[in-house]
């Protein structure tokens, strides 16, 4: 009996699979972001009237080109592409959700934001992991690293004969 609790033991303790971790949170928040992202993008015309608009444009216009951020940002969390980059807008914007839910909870006026509150947390803590601990090996960046380390190490090798 102990040989087989020590066995779970080192097989639960042992073995971490950190990269497919982080594949899978990545693809985890990429995909509900996104789906955040077309729910917003279909209820566009419901647009509340206290959004503002931004850089002097109208707020249909503004809240397209937010839409466009959030589901390029998104599409490219999902592919591990620029990603410690890509998890800045949406922390940005869930951020912002978080403190409208707070300030209009009381009240019945409709906002752009329909989470609960909390919710938005949620996506925020996941984003400051991603932020934190990158995208992991199973992932674009990673690859693309590795050829820019590759290519730069032949250049070195070139240069020094």
């Amino acid at each position: 009996m102990r040989e087989i609790f020590k066995k779970i033991m080192l097989f639960c303790t042992g073995y971490t699979y950190s990269n497919l971790s982080r594949l899978f949170l990545r693809l985890f928040v990429g995909v509900m972001f996104l789906h955040v992202c077309v729910r917003q993008f279909l209820d566009l015309g419901h647009l509340p009237a206290e959004f503002p608009g931004f850089w002097g444009m109208d707020p249909a216009t503004s809240m397209t080109i937010l839409l466009i951020i959030e589901a390029l940002c998104a599409a490219f969390i999902i592919l591990g592409f620029l990603t410690r980059i890509a998890v800045i807008p949406p922390l940005v914007v869930m951020c912002l959700a978080e403190s409208i839910v707070f300030s209009s909870y009381d009240t019945v006026t409709p906002t752009l934001f329909t989470f609960q509150p909390g919710y938005p947390v949620m996506f925020i803590g996941i984003f400051l992991f991603i932020l934190l601990s990158g995208p992991g090996k199973i992932s674009l960046d990673y690859i693309i690293s590795v050829h820019l380390i590759e290519t730069n190490d032949d250049n070195e090798i070139i240069e020094k004969a």
